[in-house]
């Protein structure tokens, strides 16, 4: 008997291993199929406008407006595909169909570049790429699922390191697909130039299949998350004169088994105090016992908690606005900095867009770095188990965003200081630098890429494990939503303050020519709305409430 036990433990033992592995195998093969889907889009983007002028004859500010407008409908559609897997098709579904979807389109743009079809033709290819392109919410939580964090501390602990590689596997294919890949369209041609990135999404198509049978725990869809919103709201506005109970559980919960809801794929929430006049829709009158209840009149606690935690998420998701508007200064401001300053390295000179590298190396070097050493460190002092709560993770990053904008302010008034006393000396090109070296900006940009790791993977790992069950697709994606209004914020800001400076014929802060303005108020204004934020944030951050699952 005692035999038979020990060789039980030992077989379980074994089924445990052969899990791990084969939950170790899928993720690794999703984050290679990650890695190839950015590396063809940015093999696609980053020289795009360069294509709409060449070979498609656009204008400068066509071409520029073009590539706005497609990026800006890239930050949209992961919504929408993250919608389809929460309520209709499932995540690994939509990752297929969405895949598919992208091969569709790389091949119309390669066939358009090789073929030299009508312009018409190439947009098609292009907001297709956009489309089946718009997977990163609806992935990130894929992989997520495939950890058992719920019940297993050391599951948890992977699950958060797979955001971390996540991350990592799109910073690297956004570094290959924007130098590799521009590299072959410049020296061999747009016909493979954009041949390799189709052949890129076949792979990931077929990396993705491949691990089918990896793949150990699948979300269900459990229906529109809007029309359970919408019930919540409709019942709670039907029962606005009725009063809820100070005691939770006479509140109307629907039980299913292993302490699931009725909600398909999701657990049960356990109530919370917090926006209690939602509590109203749980409640059971009279006329919902006499006769069958409608969802519209009466809903679980669970589905009224689901609309509690999105409402909970929404300012910590606004707080991240102010933070990508101040991460966009990136592509922006920074460039225009770089531009005056002396590109030469020996016989080369270095273009300033081409310094963001050092903001993907320093990704590249502290993903490993947080999680290697600095949750190890931090797990020691806090005592808790991810090293930081999510929360405060964000914060740090939010800090450390503010020290890069004030690293540019820093730089900013040193420029001015060598422009004022030494001038500024004509190039080869015959544009006029500042006798200091470009590389003076690098350490801005490995302090952006500092703030990146600990804010945007945060956010990532935030927005999945506070999300319902049924809801996580959706609340993934919310990040990159204020990514998208973090640039428009950013270009509003920029109107504001030109159309502020510029009045009685000044100069303004940011004129065509910076050594005309002052660019470091700019930064220091930056640096003042980073640190307002914060100060938001740690209000919000104080206010929050973890959610709680029923069990």
């Amino acid at each position: 008997m005692e035999a038979v036990e020990v060789e039980s433990k030992g077989s379980h033992g074994g089924d445990d291993r052969r899990k791990d592995r084969r939950t170790s195998w899928g993720c690794v093969l999703l984050l290679v199929n990650n890695c190839f889907q950015y590396t063809a889009y940015f093999g696609v983007s980053t020289n795009l406008v360069n294509y709409l002028k060449v070979q498609l004859h656009s204008g400068s500010k066509a071409a520029a407006n073009s590539v706005t407008n497609w990026q800006g409908t890239g930050s949209i559609t992961p919504l929408a595909a993250a919608f389809l897997a929460d309520s209709f098709l499932g995540r690994y579904w939509t990752i297929t169909v969405f895949l598919l979807i992208s091969v569709a389109g790389y091949g119309v743009v390669t066939a358009s570049a090789s073929a030299a079809l009508e312009s018409a033709v190439f947009y098609a290819g292009l907001y297709l790429v956009a489309l089946g392109g718009a997977l990163q919410p609806v992935l990130s939580s894929f992989g997520a699922d495939q950890f058992d964090a719920e019940a297993d501390e050391e599951e948890r602990g992977r699950q958060s390191s797979f955001f971390n590689w996540f991350y990592l596997s799109i910073n690297v294919g956004s570094l290959v697909g924007g130098t590799v890949l521009v590299w072959v369209q410049s020296a061999h041609g747009w016909l493979l130039g954009y041949g390799i990135p189709a052949l890129l999404s076949v792979v990931a198509v077929a990396l993705f299949l491949a691990g089918t049978g990896a793949y150990r725990r699948h979300q269900p869809p459990g229906g529109s998350p809007l029309t359970r919103i919408a019930q919540v709201v409709v019942a709670a506005a039907r029962k606005c004169d009725v009063v809820a109970p100070a005691d939770a559980a006479l509140l109307h919960e629907l039980d299913g088994e292993d302490g699931m809801s009725a909600i398909l794929g999701s657990r049960r929430l356990a109530h919370t105090d917090q926006f209690r006049v939602l509590d109203k829709a749980a409640v059971e009158t009279a006329g919902d016992k006499a006769r069958p209840a409608s969802p519209w009149r009466l809903c679980t606690v669970t589905q009224v908690e689901e609309l509690k935690c999105v409402l909970r998420l929404l300012p910590v998701w606004a707080c991240g606005i102010i933070f990508a508007a101040a991460y966009t200064q990136m592509t922006t401001t920074f460039i225009l900095q770089g531009d005056t300053l002396d590109p030469r390295v020996g016989s080369f000179s270095v273009p300033a867009a081409v310094l963001t590298v050092f903001d993907t190396l320093s990704v590249m070097l502290w993903v490993p770095l947080y999680d290697r050493a600095v949750v190890p460190l931090a797990r020691r002092l806090t005592g808790h188990r991810r090293g930081f709560t999510q929360l405060a993770r964000m914060g740090v990053g939010f800090v450390i965003l503010t020290i890069a904008m004030l690293a540019a302010g820093t730089l900013e008034v040193a420029r001015r200081r060598v422009v004022a006393r030494h001038g500024t000396y004509s190039g080869e090109d015959g544009a006029e630098y500042v006798p200091m070296s470009i590389f003076w900006q690098v350490p801005q940009y490995v302090v952006v890429g500092a703030a990146e790791v600990f804010t945007f993977i945060g956010q990532m790992e935030f927005f999945y494990d506070q999300a319902p069950d049924a809801m996580r697709s959706v609340c993934s994606g919310l990040s990159g939503a204020a990514f998208a209004l973090g640039n428009y914020a950013s270009s509003a800001l920029v109107a504001v303050v030109v159309g502020a400076t510029t009045r009685g014929g000044r100069p303004g802060w940011i004129p065509d020519d910076i050594n005309d303005g002052h660019l470091d108020y700019f930064f220091w204004l930056l640096a003042m709305l980073c640190i307002g934020n914060f100060g938001a944030y740690l209000l919000v951050a104080r206010w929050y409430s973890y959610k709680k699952t029923a069990d």
